[in-house]
């Protein structure tokens, strides 16, 4: 765990990333990212974010695949 002069306590995680791209979801699992303690706010190394890309740009090959539901936050 590591603090910085806000007394900022971050702690190395494993994390899901969600991301939305044309119109397709994704879910990247067991992703390392440091989490804040108090916000939950996840940062992420640069080669981190760069094998995220790769993943989804290059179309691997999923571990899985689950249904997801939509709502409508106006209905």
């Amino acid at each position: 765990m590591t603090t910085n002069n806000w007394n900022e306590a971050l702690v190395e995680q494993t994390v899901t990333y969600s991301l939305e791209m044309n119109g397709a979801f994704f879910l990247i699992e067991n992703v390392p990212a440091r989490v804040n303690l108090e916000t939950g706010e996840q940062f992420f190394s640069p080669s981190t974010v760069e094998h995220i890309q790769q993943i989804v740009l290059n179309q691997k090959s999923p571990v899985r695949f689950i249904e997801t539901p939509v709502y409508n936050f106006a209905a």
